[in-house]
């Protein structure tokens, strides 16, 4: 059944909106994501939304009927309701033609198997950057990001709005340096670490073979001096101009474009 609710005092609304923040989406055991592209992308990714918004006059649309199917074959929620109040949810000014929530799918570094290439951040705290970052990982083939510490939620809507829909594809583990020291040590891959540091090679003499461990650090400090040590390698971005680094969402992707040339080539 579908619910038209043109209130911004609507309970499901309310609660959806609620999803913006962290604590809400802890307590709710969901998130959200926005657009018709990623929630379809999403849905042939094998996530159906516990709860569906779409706008009015969208209904007819083959994609939002696809995913109003989905939804309600799941015993979901599906809402219509204005732009504005859809927009409101979202916290976008431009309305999106539709909104849903799903449920995370926790996954643990114990049930990661490196694969040819898997993305590690230390302390990201941008959530765009760390979107941009999954976004390069499902465009190169990489198998996961492990976030390392305090990094920045991959459910937050900005995250997922920066992937492009790569959050639905792209494996994404949360886990502590220690954690991961001692995963990597299991499983025998090289870590390469980009530093600016006197050590680091530029990252196209690197040698990456698989699995490879590619680690960029936190925006504002780089890698601590402890998992600079860890890496059998640290590479850096030769830089012409004045600026002394990349962005790390940057950075990330030329690693990953470079283990990928060098493995396939």
């Amino acid at each position: 059944m579908i619910t038209h609710v043109t209130s911004a005092s609507n309970a499901t609304l309310k609660r959806l909106r609620s999803l913006k923040e962290k604590k809400y989406r802890r307590a709710e055991g969901l998130f959200l994501a926005e657009g018709l592209r990623i929630c379809t992308e999403a849905l042939e990714a094998g996530w159906v939304p516990k709860a569906l918004l779409f706008a009015e006059g969208k209904g007819e649309h083959p994609l939002v009927r696809r995913l109003v199917q989905a939804v309600l074959a799941g015993g979901g929620t599906v809402v219509e309701t204005t732009p504005d109040l859809l927009s409101g949810v979202t916290g976008k000014d431009n309305p999106q033609a539709v909104a849903a929530a799903y449920e995370p799918r926790a996954l643990s570094l114990d049930q990661l198997v490196p694969g040819p290439r898997t993305l590690v951040a230390e302390r990201l705290r941008d959530p765009g950057n760390l979107g941009t970052l999954l976004r390069a990982c499902d465009a190169t083939g990489t198998g996961a990001l492990i976030l390392l510490d305090d990094s920045a939620d991959p459910t937050s809507v900005e995250a997922v709005r920066a992937s492009m829909g790569a959050f639905f594809t792209v494996p994404c583990v949360n886990a502590t340096m220690a954690e991961f020291l001692d995963w990597k040590a299991r499983h025998g891959a090289i870590l390469t670490g980009a530093a600016l540091d006197r050590r680091a090679v530029d990252y196209r003499a690197a040698r990456y073979p698989a699995p490879a461990l590619l680690m960029v650090g936190n925006e504002a400090q780089g890698l601590p001096e402890e998992l600079m040590a860890a890496c059998e390698q640290l590479v850096i971005m030769p830089m012409r101009g004045k600026a002394d680094s990349l962005n790390v969402a940057m950075a990330g992707t030329l690693l990953l474009y470079e283990a990928l040339y060098q493995q396939e080539g």
